[in-house]
């Protein structure tokens, strides 16, 4: 029930949505996709893109993408062209492209302009290896009233102080004491930054509006906020998105235990349209029940205020449903297509016979991987199992073999009938002679419907596939 308090709870939310809107909208939207170059794509990355390029674009603004290359360590050879590769394939293009190994002359200059004025200072202490040591719980750095000339360089955190910020996914202001807050490393020894600065400097020299970032930077946004007061810019608004959960464990999706890279979903079957649309819905959701946007329809409903508080779970049976959605959706010719990118086998076929494959799985598809499964007989003959066969399959066979020898007239409304009147006049139970068929045909018991793919296959191959089970089980017992 509404009432005085509700609605006045209700009208001061509204009204710190809109100023906060509102002083976002004062320059152009620029958000940016900042990934390290690695590995692979992670599907919780994914959906930061997407999110960072729909903000930008529903605002006609810029989307940057940043490649954040400074740990040279962790850098995996080939995996920049790759990020930038998988990007495109889902059309999530970026209007300005940067990298932060290109761009360590500033870095050093804004860590010696902290310095300088007293907001960071230099560090002369062995770095500890967390692995063996553990992580230090002490906040103040025992170097920061040293005075020292070189090392590595340091934030000075102020003590007695609140850091707080509006986070526009959560909706709410979060804040800090300063007291909780770690002198955090800016400048490495080696002349290379740490994240803390480098986001700092390239967001404040990019003009970034807007930071859409994991659950996991939450704990680092005061250090943050610190670098971009010291820095004498004004941060830009920051939101961090929920957490990814697996829908087996409820746990956060864990690239030990859950398939969580962008690739192997693509390399599995899924096209990059219904995955965008899947992940889009992970976190976010639209003002109505829609549930399936093409990217331009994704650019012209987003909204901000649709960020969902709750962890959202990713359900396999979903992403299925949505993928087989998109399949069903695709205009035949492109089905076809990418089959052929997808199966040399299947593109070594003639064109009337893969279009007739194409048209039969259409509507049956979840991924398009299925294709090797439920049409590999149609490019190879099955090896067939002559124990999945049930009762009185040999007279299935020796039916259905004189059937198909003596029809002329090689159709399917003309096999369904000749079938029909043998079953019928053999006394045979329909279900039990279409799957001896079915096996004798495909080596499966699951497949398309058996008839429909006997017309695809050809009367002579036909012929040859029930001859031989035949033959095989004369001497069979």
């Amino acid at each position: 029930m509404l009432n005085a308090k509700n609605l006045n709870a209700k009208f001061n939310l509204k009204m710190i949505e809109y100023r906060y809107m509102n002083e976002a909208t004062n320059s152009i939207i620029r958000t940016r996709f900042a990934p390290s170059p690695t590995g692979f794509l992670h599907i919780g990355s994914l959906r930061t893109a997407l999110y960072a390029f729909l903000l930008a674009k529903h605002e006609s603004g810029d989307f940057l993408l940043r490649i954040e290359d400074t740990d040279k360590k962790r850098e995996v050879e080939g995996a920049e062209d790759a990020l930038k590769e998988i990007l495109t394939k889902f059309g999530l293009i970026w209007d300005e492209f940067y990298k932060q190994s290109e761009r360590l002359e500033k870095y050093l200059k804004a860590a010696q302009k902290l310095v300088e004025e007293g907001h960071a200072f230099y560090c002369q202490c062995k770095p500890k290896n967390a692995k063996v040591e553990g992580f230090s719980n002490v906040l103040r750095d025992p170097c920061r009233d040293k005075s020292l000339k070189s090392g590595a360089v340091k934030l000075r955190v102020p003590e007695n102080q609140t850091l707080s910020y509006f986070d526009f996914v959560h909706k709410k202001e979060i804040s800090w004491k300063s007291d909780t807050v770690y002198d955090a490393t800016l400048l490495k020894s080696d002349g290379y930054p740490t994240y803390h600065l480098a986001v700092a400097v390239d967001d404040l020299d990019m003009k970034i509006t807007h930071i859409l970032r994991g659950h996991d930077w939450l704990p680092s946004t005061p250090i943050h906020l610190l670098v971009f007061e010291y820095l004498g810019g004004k941060a830009p608004k920051i939101g961090h998105l929920t957490d990814i959960l697996s829908s087996e464990t409820g746990k956060k999706l864990s690239k030990r235990r859950d398939s969580v890279f962008v690739e192997q979903f693509v390399n599995d079957g899924y096209l990059e349209e219904a995955l965008l649309n899947f992940v889009l819905l992970l976190g976010w959701a639209p003002k109505d029940n829609k549930e399936l946007f093409t990217l331009d329809e994704m650019v012209k409903v987003f909204d901000i205020n649709g960020f969902q508080e709750a962890n959202p779970r990713f359900f396999m049976d979903k992403l299925n449903w949505m993928n087989g959605q998109y399949i069903r959706n695709l205009p035949m010719e492109d089905l076809n297509s990418k089959f052929q990118m997808t199966n040399a086998k299947f593109k070594a076929l003639d064109n009337k016979k893969q279009l007739e494959i194409t048209k039969l799985l259409q509507e049956r598809m979840v991924k398009l991987t299925d294709l090797n499964t439920l049409a590999k007989f149609f490019w190879e003959k099955p090896d067939v199992d002559i124990s999945l066969f049930g009762e009185n399959y040999k007279k299935h066979l020796e039916v259905a073999n004189e059937v198909v020898n003596n029809i002329d007239e090689w159709k399917l409304e003309v096999l369904n009938e000749k079938l029909m009147e043998r079953i019928k006049s053999e006394g045979f139970k329909v279900g039990d002679f279409f799957m001896s068929l079915r096996i004798a045909i495909t080596g499966m018991k699951f497949t398309p419907p058996i008839n429909d793919s006997i017309i695809i296959l050809g009367k002579e191959e036909t012929i040859e596939r029930l001859t031989s089970v035949i033959t095989r089980s004369k001497t069979t017992k």
